[in-house]
């Protein structure tokens, strides 16, 4: 009987985290960048000074250590399991960060805290329906707050949320399916209009001359 794909949480678990056999030193972390282009497009200061800060998918930690770094408060909420603890292990000393294993739109729910800032770097608003996500991190942001994500620019023919398959990993092979939501600038724009957001700012920021797609960045306010 072949086994169920897996689901998004196990990919991350399985396949993300790999960089090489063995015991991984911690990444460097040196730029904070919405792009995947280094050095290309706007940096931090689009989450203005804030004291307080929610990331959504953190990943390997650098971009909530580097605002832990310039004086904020971070919580970094992700749904692998081996993330999150690769994470505390990697930056056991630093403080003002946090790393805690959730879902976020769980997280959300049940987490009565209000930010300055949220934000997801291609991370978890690339992974979740917005239609679920974004009311809830309209709630969490305090008055005045910022809310801010990226991820690659959508295709031409891609709109709502896309399936990503793959098999990979050696000797494992199970399939997976990921969804990941892709809707240009202008729909990101009404579907925040609709979750309460103001002031929205959805647009592509172009690639580097010799690459073919360019990030979708998207910023947001609450009155």
């Amino acid at each position: 009987m072949p086994r169920p794909p897996l689901t998004p949480a196990e990919y991350w678990d399985l396949y993300k985290p790999h960089r090489g056999e063995g015991a991984q030193p911690a990444p460097e972390q040196g730029r904070f960048e919405w792009t995947q282009f280094p050095g290309h497009g706007p940096g931090p200061e689009l989450l203005g000074a804030p004291r307080t800060v929610l990331e959504l998918g953190p990943g390997e930690g650098t971009d909530a250590v580097y605002l832990a770094r310039h004086g904020a408060q971070v919580t970094g909420v992700d749904f692998s399991a081996f993330q999150t603890e690769r994470a505390r292990r990697w930056w056991a000393d630093e403080p003002g960060v946090t790393f805690v294993h959730a879902d976020v739109c769980d997280f959300l729910v049940t987490e009565a805290t209000e930010y300055d800032a949220i934000y997801s770097m291609w991370g978890a608003v690339w992974f979740t329906d917005p239609e679920q996500l974004l009311p809830l991190v309209a709630k969490r942001l305090a008055p005045e707050g910022i809310f801010v994500f990226s991820h690659a620019e959508p295709g031409p023919d891609t709109y709502g949320p896309q399936q990503m398959r793959g098999k990979w990993l050696e000797g494992r092979q199970r399939e997976l399916t990921v969804l990941r939501w892709q809707y240009p600038p202008q729909t990101w724009a009404d579907l925040l209009k609709r979750s309460g957001f103001t002031d929205i700012d959805a647009r592509i920021v172009p690639p580097p001359a010799d690459e073919a797609l360019g990030t979708l960045l998207v910023r947001a306010g609450v009155a």
